[in-house]
């Protein structure tokens, strides 16, 4: 039976650079990013990487993946989650999340789980959710 678990993240650093020419639309970019997790997940300073897709100048779609390394309710170890969502003209960012199969170490070996957030833009934390299994 899966277990779940909440908290919330916040941005410690958002570096976007254009990797098409920003006069054109769809314009591809890329994000390296660190967020810092509390919660259910207890993770600082996580690597995160992002390719977004810009279908206009304020709606897209971004596939990355995000390494934490930390705790998850009480067990240590580290494990790597790829990410699909996208954002509205208002800000508003969607997003899921699946853990990728074989990347739990330490006491989360064996990790599986899916989740996600709806991130408003302006927002200082973004609250998350986390459905979970340990093989």
């Amino acid at each position: 039976m899966p277990t779940q678990t909440t908290g919330h993240f916040t941005f410690a650093n958002w570096d976007e650079q254009a990797v098409s020419s920003s006069d054109v639309i769809p314009r591809l970019a890329h994000a390296s990013v660190t967020n810092a997790f509390s919660g259910g997940i207890k993770a600082a300073d996580t690597t995160c990487e992002y390719t977004i897709v810009y279908v206009t100048e304020k709606t897209g779609t971004f596939t990355g993946m995000e390494a934490l390394t930390g705790q998850l309710d009480g067990r240590d170890g580290a494990f790597v989650v790829e990410q699909r969502g996208s954002f509205d003209a208002d800000g508003t960012v969607h997003c899921t999340f699946e853990v990728v199969p074989g990347t739990g170490t330490g006491e989360l070996v064996g990790l599986t789980g899916t989740g996600g957030f709806t991130a408003h833009h302006g927002e200082p934390s973004v609250a998350y959710t986390f459905e979970y299994e340990l093989g």
